[in-house]
């Protein structure tokens, strides 16, 4: 797969409608400070590293004293990390300091289009091997083992199940071979050439086109821009093995490589086990020459407007800079610091706007990122309206002009402090219990830039004695500098052409900037009202159900109760709230409100807006999310145990006094009115935006709404459709992680056991809970996209049944689903090499009775569908008719029981299995029967579960072609 490209979350960011608007910035590096204080900063220089050095070698940064960093003889850097918890697993991490950029014109896209053949043969694994060993380790292809390619860096990434030496010494013998025993056959390339084109057109949609012509705008006649990871569909096409080795051999060395391993393993053992590995690894010809990125152009003042139909509105004002290659210190991790706090004043700023009765914009945010060392560029980003894109422009032009005049207040900074303080303290505390994944990923990520890597208790030193005493001046005076150098660029993407075109928009700029600003407004002050909701409740019933470690809780008002304490992760608890009977109380026959969710928690609360809200908490950890399920309306946040008071204070109050403001409702029908024009430019979006309701025989609790409705559509409706069950209706409260039962009990009933009596949960209408899966079709339903022409999803489905009608039959089935995919990856992606991501789903569902499928899907040239289905029949018949070989057996069931083994150790998976579990115990047995029940699955199993669903007379088939 392509990593998603750096700094396009913070673009996306700025489109958030629930919640904060603010386009959060990825925190800049911490940690450090107070150790070593008495050395001399590091001097400036560029960031290339000598082979085998470390950045803490260049740095007064010291490096987390729990890595153990080292260098092979041949150059090849490595980093382990012991993790116990959980245990037995581990997390490896092969990059490469080489991706697209280091590319020549010829070989645009084979740095990724070799991140593939690394899957695909090698001198002591034959082709089609590898990912079949990797299953029989209980490794799941796409989960536990991927590899990604971007501008600068390839990385290799399994993820462990065992830490036995079985799976540690094959695991590491793979990534061994895909670094320097690559064969690159020319018949596996010309196979995997359709699988690579196949990515390159699910990836081609509007955001990605506009992306790269944001990017060749910007950073103008430099090298980034004219290399994107998947390349040119020539080259791909085309492009001989010798091309690819040659790649392989000039960058793919060992003086590139850094293993990366972390998890519950000895690190003397690890240690010894990689120097025999990779000992011996010596580079095959000369080096290959770094890449020439290309100077920082001088710019005028310049716009760019691009045309595409299937984008919202939006709109970036850059200044750009020339890169900082300054090695990793101190001194430049306060200066980031000090800048990040300036754009959160500046962002909250922003978000107060886009909150307004009558906003001018419908989310913006300002950062500054770094471009793969080219550039550096400050943006102010901007989504819209499309016909208000002046409004937009003029207000961000104008908040943007008044904190660089006027500064930062002191009080907007000190909120800001506190809102970080309480993050980094969070942090630190569930520092001993972060993943081997997680922290593999911290090491690797830190690598692109050359950073040292810190763990969270010295972040939290550097973060304290760096923002002791701290000044708005200085923040503000860091603020004003970010928005420094050739500037400011405008580059707008609009789904229409507007009038005066490019001309327009820097005479609008230009006109804006010729307004004064006015100072900002301070404040007022505000105080949390939801301390108190009456006098606690009592517990009329406490049970526990020792086997699961879990205690159930029933209060006098009919609140019931789930705790499951766990030390999975320390000092996180998670909180879901089940009101009401979600779906199942909803009108089948009535458009749902389902897609306007998330504007009930942005309409804030009775007593206190969201906005007043996230000021007066900024100093506590807690999360706020609605969402409809299909047994009920949930409510859920994260917290940490010290703020768990205010985590269910919070979701109380949304459950007892919601705001219902108009405001995020009314953005949301604004932002709605494209909706449809983006799922249509996409075969995925068009099959995203129908499937639900399809499935479903058109239930309207699932239909997705026309723009009519979306346009008609009123708060009121919402309101109406969901407040009667939230405000009456049986509550459940589950609550997992780090916290003991009593405290649990103590704050819920506080908050939950304080409110009104509430209606005890009683069987729903069986009538409520009939839901019909479409009859078998002859031929596809026919769906159509704008996108390219090249672009077409194929999708079937068969029919099953809901979990309970016969739970060990379901588990049968899910391992049928498994062993299916399987069978299609081998036929469509490695023999035919026809599609990227053949993939199989199955449902049972727990709620509605007669309602399951299995379903298979891909994506593939128009003129192969019919291909596809006939494969798809070919291989249902072949597993109704022929017993599956053990190896199928074992590499479907073992990756699926290994997945299910490491969820079971954390707090999500808990949360999301005791949810329901007080109205319905059966939920409980279905947890416990999961693993024991899959473990027992048999060949004759799988084809008797092949036989009762994979019957051609009940397919239903779907096409999404592009339109005429």
């Amino acid at each position: 797969m392509i990593r998603p490209l750096r700094g396009a979350a913070a673009l996306l960011a700025a489109t958030a409608l629930s919640g904060c608007a603010v386009a959060h910035m990825s925190m800049p590096k911490l940690g450090g400070f107070g150790f070593g204080q008495d050395k001399a900063p590091a001097p400036a220089g560029p960031l290339k590293l000598a082979p085998g050095q470390w950045a803490q070698a260049r740095s007064d940064v010291p490096a987390d004293p729990e890595i153990r960093f080292g260098a092979l003889p041949n150059g090849m850097r490595y980093a382990i990390r012991k993790q116990s918890i959980p245990a037995g697993q581990a997390a490896l991490r092969l990059r490469f300091d080489a991706g697209s950029l280091q590319e020549t014109d010829a070989q645009a896209g084979l740095a990724h289009f070799l991140e593939h053949m690394a899957f695909n043969g090698s001198k002591n694994v034959p082709e089609g091997d590898m990912v079949k060993i990797l299953e029989r380790l209980g490794l799941a292809f796409g989960a536990d083992t991927n590899a990604s390619t971007d501008l600068d860096e390839t990385v290799y990434k399994l993820d462990l199940p065992r830490t036995d030496a079985e799976t540690l010494d094959t695991s590491l013998m793979l990534l061994r071979e895909a670094a320097g025993n690559l064969t690159i056959d020319q018949a596996a390339v010309d196979r995997e050439r359709g699988v690579v084109l196949s990515e390159e057109r699910a990836r081609d949609n509007p955001a990605s086109r506009v992306y790269r012509a944001r990017q060749a705008f910007l950073l103008k006649d430099q090298l980034p821009p004219r290399r994107d990871p998947i390349g040119k569909v020539e080259v791909l096409q085309n492009a001989p093995a010798g091309l690819i080795k040659d790649y392989y051999q000039h960058y793919y060395r060992p003086e590139r490589a850094v293993l990366v391993a972390a998890g519950d393993f000895d690190l003397d053992a690890m240690e010894a086990r990689i120097k025999a590995k990779f000992g011996d690894w010596q580079a095959t010809g000369p080096a290959g020459p770094d890449p020439v990125l290309g100077p920082v152009a001088p710019r005028g003042p310049e716009a760019r407007l691009v045309i595409e139909a299937g984008a919202p509105l939006s709109l970036q004002l850059a200044w750009i800079h020339g890169p900082d290659t300054n090695p990793d210190s101190i001194a430049k991790r306060r200066s980031d610091l000090i800048e990040y706090l300036g754009f959160q004043v500046l962002n909250r700023r922003f978000s107060t706007l886009s909150r307004a009765a009558d906003p001018p914009f419908l989310g913006a945010g300002a950062f500054k990122r770094d471009e793969y060392d080219a550039a550096e560029l400050t943006m102010v980003t901007v989504n819209a309206e499309a016909s208000r894109w002046k409004d937009a422009l003029t207000a961000a032009d104008q908040e943007q002009r008044r904190a660089i005049r006027f500064g930062v207040r002191q009080d907007e900074l000190d909120r800001e402090i506190e809102e970080v303080r309480a993050n980094i303290k969070a942090d630190a505390a569930g520092a001993a219990t972060r993943t081997p994944g997680q922290l593999a990923n911290e090491i690797a990520g830190s690598l692109s830039d050359n950073d040292v890597v810190t763990n969270p208790a010295q972040d939290a030193v550097f973060f304290e004695q760096s923002v002791k005493g701290l000044k708005a001046a200085e923040v503000s005076a860091a603020l004003k500098a970010a928005f420094t150098g050739d500037g400011p660029l405008i580059f707008m993407t609009s789904p229409k052409e507007i009038a005066g075109g490019e001309p327009a928009l820097l005479s609008a700029l230009d006109a804006s900037r010729k307004l004064e600003v006015t100072p900002p407004t301070g404040a007022t002050a505000v105080a949390w009202p939801y301390e108190t909701f009456g006098a606690p409740g009592k517990v009329a019933i406490s049970k526990d159900v020792t086997d699961l470690d879990t205690t159930f809780v029933t209060f006098e008002n009919g609140v019931r109760l789930t705790i499951k304490p766990t030390h999975f992760k320390d000092d996180e608890v998670l909180v879901r709230v089940n009101v009401g009977g979600g779906r199942v109380d909803m009108p089948r026959d009535h458009q749902s409100g389902a897609w306007a969710a998330s504007t009930y928690v942005e309409g804030g609360l009775a007593k206190i807006s969201a906005e007043d809200m996230e000021r007066v908490l900024a100093r506590r950890v807690y999360g706020a999310q609605f969402s409809i399920g299909d047994d009920a309306f949930v409510f859920s946040g994260g917290t940490r145990p010290d703020d768990l008071d205010i985590q269910l204070q919070v979701l109380a109050a949304y459950v007892a006094e919601p705001g219902w403001r108009p405001e995020a409702f009314a953005r949301l029908k604004t932002a709605g009115k494209t909706f449809h024009d983006q799922y249509e430019s996409t075969d995925s979006g068009v099959l995203s935006r129908d499937l639900g309701g399809l499935l479903r025989s058109g239930d309207e609790r699932w239909v997705f709404p026309s723009r009519a409705q979306i346009a008609d559509a009123k708060l009121s409706e919402l309101k109406d459709e969901i407040s009667p069950a939230i405000a009456s209706g049986p509550i459940e409260v589950v609550i997992v992680g780090d916290v003991t039962v009593e405290k649990a009990t103590e704050l819920v009933a506080a908050t939950f056991g304080a409110l009104p009596q509430r209606a005890a949960p009683t069987p729903a209408d069986p009538a409520k809970r009939q839901v019909a899966f479409p009859a078998g079709v002859a031929t596809p339903v026919q769906r159509t996209h704008k996108g390219r022409a090249d672009q077409a999803i194929g999708y079937l489905a068969w029919p099953t049944t809901g979990f309970f009608a016969n739970p060990q039959k379901a588990r049968d089935t899910a391992v049928m689903g498994e062993v299916l995919e399987l069978r299609l990856i081998d036929e469509l992606r490695e023999t035919q090499g026809a599609t990227y991501s053949p993939q199989v789903s199955y449902n049972h569902s727990m709620v509605w009775p007669t309602w399951g499928y299995v379903s298979a899907n891909v994506e593939i040239p128009p003129e192969k569908l019919p291909a596809f289905f006939a494969d798809v029949r070919k291989i249902a018949a072949d597993m109704r008719t022929k017993d599956i070989s053990p190896d199928e057996l074992e590499r479907a069931k073992k990756p699926r029981i290994d997945q299910f083994e490491k969820a079971r150790e954390t707090n999500g998976y808990w949360l999301n299995e005791l949810s329901g579990a007080q109205a319905d115990p059966r939920r409980l047995d279905a947890t416990r029967a999961i693993l024991p029940g899959t473990e027992r699955v048999t060949i004759a199993d799988v084809r008797r579960a092949a036989q009762d669903v994979l019957v051609d007379d009940r397919m239903w088939m779907l096409e999404v072609k592009p339109g005429k």
